[in-house]
């Protein structure tokens, strides 16, 4: 769970941490695949991260727009209650593995994980606090070693495999998932709320 995407145009790609290919890494971009390196010894060729996305792995940040340069400026908008739902709703297919970075993703959070869930909190990979706990914690390895123990297929975290590119069985992220997620009118963003 992230804050929101990348201010700078061109750089986001609708994934929470990840950037276009061939955009430098941000600098906690950076940090994270650092750590992995730490953790596992590989990391991506790149700082696309959609081939987590296709592996089942859900990068939301809590805001889904930001005004170019501003970052935050869409934080107010609701995005969250959304970014809330459909973890809800990834929960309803199974338990659910949680890399909460930061204070930010443990308080939009907190209340989600359940008993059945696997919660890793850590300090976030900005340069301003990942030596206050993010590097060292491994979440990587840790999350892989879960999903073995529940008798799931591990996380290609640096995406090595050439099998990344079949089906998994990931229903969230199938096309062909039993029908989409209708948000109650309630929760829907509201662009103008301040």
């Amino acid at each position: 769970m992230g804050q929101d995407p990348y201010p700078t145009p061109g750089h986001a790609n609708g994934l929470a941490f990840s950037v276009t290919p061939g955009t430098p890494l941000p600098r906690s971009l950076n940090n994270i695949y650092k750590e992995m390196s730490s953790d596992i010894g590989a990391t991506p060729a790149n700082g696309d991260l959609g081939h987590w996305a296709r592996q089942g792995v859900l990068l939301l940040n809590t805001a889904l727009s930001v005004p170019p340069g501003a970052a935050g400026g869409h934080a107010k908008w609701g995005w969250d209650r959304l970014a809330r739902e459909a973890v809800t709703h990834a929960q309803s297919l199974r338990p659910l593995a949680f890399i909460l970075w930061g204070g930010h993703a443990q308080k939009a959070l907190a209340d989600l994980p359940r008993d059945c869930d696997h919660v890793i909190a850590s300090a976030h990979p900005s340069p301003l606090s990942a030596r206050k706990g993010f590097f060292g914690s491994h979440p990587f390895s840790r999350v892989n070693d879960w999903l073995a123990a529940q008798g799931e297929p591990v996380i290609d975290w640096a995406g090595l495999s050439p099998n990344l590119l079949k089906a998994r069985n990931r229903p969230w992220i199938s096309s062909t998932a039993s029908k989409p997620i209708r948000l109650k009118k309630s929760l829907r963003p509201k662009p103008n709320a301040r």
